[in-house]
């Protein structure tokens, strides 16, 4: 990010009525337009976090992040470039009952139109942009999505400075606040699960979260380190078991091991390989992935993947 640009996030909001696709748009009480959900991203926040918080805010609706959809760019009146990411995120039934949304100062009204009410009723061509790209995805099949999150351990202690066995080598400090800035953007994806190798700097990287979901770490050394390097890790049973699964996921493992955790996620859902896999996979310490697939259709493909550096 630069200190000349303003960074927004925000989402195509969906949901299926009688098995018909409406998305949702707000009406801005100052600007008396129509627009879709976004807002400025606050300090400390990843992009991620500011989409799911700024849905939430202007519609009432809390919303897990589906698959991303396009980046807007235009000139505010100070010439400054305001950079804008979207998600899709789907609104469930039970977090649409749940919304408290009221008409305020900032938002006159929230509606559900069919897209192609809502490509004539947006004011602004960088919104009907994006909701042209979500539409795509519908094209093509997509619609309900989950993620599988891969994430790299939190910075560790050097193995030179560590004289006990290597799955005991702990966090520093740093990893530490790394594992604890994770919370926020996973739960942006919707993490449900949180499965780790069972080395101790992996699964005190998910600890935080796990505490946040009140969930279990389900630890396996079929992931871990150590199984890689002896060549008895079993990646293939571990990624074959959450595709199958369908559930959002965390799955924390080690540099060396993330091109093979890819690997297997492509083969898994027959997608064909290409350097983005390696790419995908190489992660900072800290850093995750999300492999977005189909809920209804995993075996079609992996639909998206996009790549979260740490804040720390």
């Amino acid at each position: 990010m630069t200190d000349t640009a303003v960074y927004a996030a925000g989402g195509v909001v969906w949901r299926l009525v009688d098995g018909k696709l409406h998305v949702l748009v707000i009406h801005r009480t100052a600007y008396a337009d129509v627009t879709l959900p976004k807002g400025k991203v606050e300090p400390g926040e990843s992009l991620a976090e500011t989409a799911a918080r700024e849905i939430f805010e202007e519609t009432g609706i809390r919303v897990a992040l589906g698959v991303p959809i396009g980046v807007s760019r235009y000139r505010l009146p100070s010439k400054r470039q305001k950079i804008v990411h979207y998600w899709s995120a789907e609104a469930r039934d039970e977090a649409i009952r749940a919304s408290a949304f009221v008409p305020n100062k900032e938002i006159a009204a929230v509606e559900w139109l069919t897209p192609r009410k809502a490509l004539a009723r947006l004011s602004y061509p960088v919104d009907i942009e994006i909701l042209e790209n979500f539409l795509r995805f519908v094209d093509d099949g997509v619609l309900a999505t989950f993620p599988i999150a891969v994430l790299r351990h939190g910075k560790a202690l050097a193995r030179e400075d560590w004289t006990g066995a290597d799955a005991a080598r702990p966090l520093t400090d740093r990893g530490s606040k790394q594992a604890k800035a994770l919370v926020g953007p996973l739960q942006a994806f919707g993490v449900r699960k949180v499965v780790s190798s069972d080395a101790k700097r992996c699964v005190d990287t998910v600890a935080p979260i796990a505490k946040a979901l009140h969930k279990d770490i389900r630890t396996s050394p079929l992931i871990s380190q150590d199984a890689w390097e002896a060549g008895t890790a079993d990646i293939r049973s571990v990624v074959g078991k959450r595709v199958r699964a369908r559930k959002p996921v965390v799955l924390c493992s080690h540099g060396p091991v993330l091109p093979d955790i890819m690997r297997e996620l492509a083969l898994a859902t027959g997608t064909l390989a290409g350097s983005y896999l390696g790419t995908s996979a190489a992660l900072d310490t800290g850093a995750f992935s999300v492999v977005h697939l189909s809920a209804t259709n995993p075996g079609s493909g992996i639909v998206a993947i996009e790549t979260h550096q740490p804040k720390l």
